[in-house]
């Protein structure tokens, strides 16, 4: 590889997972990790979770300064958006000056949707970075009356911090029955009453009209005229790749959602140009098709492939995974794996005196999905099902089987 080196694009988990895997593979040249945010590379899963509730937050910044520029020999460059890519002359555009490269992976991650039209008020945040949690802790901490709009897992990771501290929130979700998309409507009503039980008030079907104050927020009017006094609203209804940087590029994108195109190597069409993390979406042999995923583990492995397969592409390996993701809610850990896009959904175990759901996702004759709440020890064996193409009958088998000891 030439003087060039590798360049990342987005100091988050797996930007950073990009630069500790081509230093561990003996890549010894020169590595420019370039992040939008001031903040050095951070954990962003507890910003939702025991950030907000926590007394004591504790500390979500992964690698000390020191440890990135001195022991992994980063140049950083914080607090800088890219703002173009040039594949065909190996340069990445940030403001006016050009970085060049041999190799470069796109971690640039997902930017929070805000509601459209929303008035620019104190109060109205989303929560994507660590400045969106350190305002919503703040709010919390003055005991804001809360309005969380959408019931996704991050609404309701919000919501549940706000009743853990006692105060009063409502969740507005436009949806009839929310997490369609994420677990099925069926395994969705079941979650949605982990929010009844928790005195938390729950609005589904019904929309936002208009968010009301001045200078700061006041209140939200919704759809069917109801008006909810509100001090703090945090909007969860998900996120975009971030991807508007590379819109002139010539880098192919996902004409629905922007997503960054890529093969099982994660290599896009241009040569050295990687993606991983958010804005990746590759194609995944076990599940016959592309996935795009937000998690946490598929960042981080993402991340450390894209730069071994970057920096040595004749001896690239493709990835693959089975989808992993946890939510805390209230007193529960809410696990899935698998895929949600099945021809049937079993509950083999609900429990609700005892806190726990059992449900498995079929697809053909295989298990291709698994739900759980409450129930660690068993999320992972499904998970080692999945990947091995168990039969359904099988699994059905086991997880009775182990629901009942």
């Amino acid at each position: 590889m030439a003087d060039d080196g590798l360049v990342v694009v987005g100091a988050s988990l797996a930007g950073l997972r990009a630069v500790e895997a081509a230093r561990k593979s003996g890549y010894t040249g020169r590595i420019t990790l370039i992040g939008a945010e001031e903040h050095l590379p951070y954990d962003r899963p507890p910003l939702s979770k025991q950030f907000l509730g926590a007394a004591d937050p504790g500390d979500v910044i992964f690698r000390e300064e020191r440890v990135l520029r001195d022991e992994l020999g980063v140049d950083l460059r914080l607090g800088r958006s890219a703002t173009g890519l040039d594949a065909g002359r190996r340069t990445v555009l940030v403001g006016g000056d050009e970085i060049r490269f041999d190799a470069v992976v796109i971690a640039t991650g997902a930017t929070a949707r805000m509601l459209p039209d929303a008035p620019y008020l104190g109060g109205v945040h989303t929560l994507r970075t660590l400045d969106d949690a350190l305002a919503v802790r703040g709010a919390l901490d003055s005991g804001a009356r809360t309005v969380v709009i959408g019931a996704g897992f991050i609404g309701s990771e919000v919501a549940s911090s706000a009743r853990a501290r006692g105060l009063a929130v409502t969740v507005v979700e436009a949806a009839p029955v929310p997490l369609t998309r994420s677990v099925g409507p069926e395994m969705g009503k079941l979650l949605a009453e982990l929010h009844l039980r928790a005195g938390t008030d729950l609005r589904l079907g019904v929309g936002v009209a208009s968010i009301e104050g001045d200078e700061v927020v006041r209140g939200v009017v919704l759809t069917d005229g109801t008006r909810i006094p509100a001090d703090l609203v945090v909007v969860g209804i998900g996120a975009s790749p971030a991807t508007e940087w590379l819109r002139d590029s010539g880098i192919e994108l996902d004409a629905r959602d922007g997503g960054v195109l890529c093969d099982a190597t994660l290599a896009t069409p241009a040569s050295g140009v990687y993606a991983a993390g958010d804005v990746c979406h590759w194609r995944s042999e076990l599940f016959g098709g592309r996935l795009r995923l937000e998690h946490w583990t598929s960042a981080a492995e993402q991340g450390a492939l894209a730069a071994r397969n970057a920096l040595a592409p004749g001896a690239a390996k493709p990835y693959d995974t089975v989808p992993y993701f946890w939510s805390d809610w209230y007193d529960s850990r809410i696990q899935f794996v698998g895929e949600p896009a099945g021809d049937e959904i079993e509950v083999v175990d609900r429990c609700w005196e005892e806190g726990t759901l059992l449900a498995l996702y079929r697809k053909g004759d295989r298990l291709i999905g698994a739900l759980t709440v409450d129930r660690p020890t068993l999320i992972m064996k499904l998970r080692r099902m999945i990947a091995t193409r168990a039969g359904w009958r099988e699994a059905v088998e086991f997880a009775r089987e182990k629901t009942r000891t």
